[in-house]
């Protein structure tokens, strides 16, 4: 079947611009690298492909951007049926904590009344499936083409790392990626959710870029320290969006400052309102600061984040203000 798939798809295209002929099951993918999109050589070998006995479903997909002014160009989106609110939580950098900010945060909108959900965008790193708790849980399919979306703690979910071992590192490009990051959202059967979170990767790569040109994100929340080698790199994820047309919903400062437990005593760890004094440089808005706390980080590690857990702690508290200014952003507060 491969050796027949692969005549049909060289009928097409030349040999240089196929990227990769992937059969899995009754899905063929085809990836192709062309300079723009070609829809009637498109619809024709998606056409012809799917004539074949056992296959169900065909996606071609173009790897390569039409050119077009900036860098969102022209190109098919990506589309997310079921949701009607699209926001980024991004970071410049790793290790400032994006991840639990992002479960944090989708369950605060979930508290404000909205139904929401994450997707774990970050590939070479998913988290989601061990802060919500259904690590090792394989997804669900009903009708062998889609995933059902994972319904822990009232917000769906949808993860890479439920398809693979946590110990198996993805060594992927970054078509490969996204095209499996586009496979895993859009074949998710999302039910009438408000908004959805989508937990970026980390920094300003091609999977970012991509995501952004084929979303359509209602808007962008950038998590940072208070330090300053932090905060250069969310000065570059803020503009990063706004060169690819994406509003920046605010800046969040995650381990803003920790309280001794014995003492009481106020101790600034990483610097004092770095985050706060950037976003009003940048002229975008602040949301919010965010404690270094034992309770965050023990309960994300195990499964149970801070504001499912403890609903009347102060730390809930600050992520539901935070939330109400994100909600209020996009409309729906």
């Amino acid at each position: 079947m491969e050796e027949k798939i692969k005549a049909i798809v060289e009928r097409y295209f030349a040999l240089s611009q196929i990227e990769e002929i992937k059969l899995l099951g009754k899905r063929v993918i085809v990836v192709i690298a062309v300079t723009q999109d070609e829809p009637e050589k498109q619809k024709a070998l998606q056409a012809e492909l799917q004539q074949l006995e056992g296959i169900e479903k065909v996606s071609v997909v173009f790897t390569a951007p039409k050119k077009a002014q900036g860098l969102r160009p022209e190109i098919a989106p990506w589309q997310v049926n079921g949701v009607k609110k699209i926001i980024a939580v991004a970071s410049g950098k790793g290790g400032v904590g994006k991840s639990t900010t992002a479960v944090n945060l989708t369950l605060a909108l979930a508290n404000l009344g909205l139904k929401t959900a994450i997707f774990d965008a970050d590939i070479y790193g998913p988290s989601i499936p061990t802060m919500l708790g259904y690590e090792g849980v394989a997804p669900q399919s009903e009708d062998g083409k889609t995933f059902e979306p994972f319904d822990f703690m009232g917000t769906q979910s949808m993860s890479i790392g439920t398809l693979i071992d946590k110990s198996t590192p993805l060594i992927w490009r970054g078509a490969k990626a996204c095209g499996a990051i586009e496979q895993l959202l859009c074949d998710t059967r999302w039910q009438n959710v408000d908004v959805m979170v989508i937990d970026m990767p980390p920094g300003t790569g091609d999977i970012q870029i991509t995501l952004s040109q084929r979303l359509h994100f209602d808007g962008a929340v950038i998590v940072s320290t208070p330090q300053d080698i932090a905060l250069i790199d969310a000065v570059k994820g803020v503009n990063m969006f706004k060169k690819v047309n994406v509003p920046i919903l605010g800046i969040i400062e995650n381990m803003s400052y920790y309280i001794c437990e014995k003492c009481g005593h106020r101790a600034d760890i990483f610097g004092h309102e770095g985050a706060r004094r950037t976003a009003e440089k940048l002229g975008e808005t602040f949301l919010g600061e965010i404690p270094l706390h034992l309770d965050i980080r023990e309960n994300a590690d195990n499964g149970t984040p801070i504001v499912f857990a403890k609903p009347e702690s102060p730390h809930t508290k600050a992520y539901e203000e935070i939330a109400a200014k994100v909600a209020k952003k996009l409309g729906l507060a």
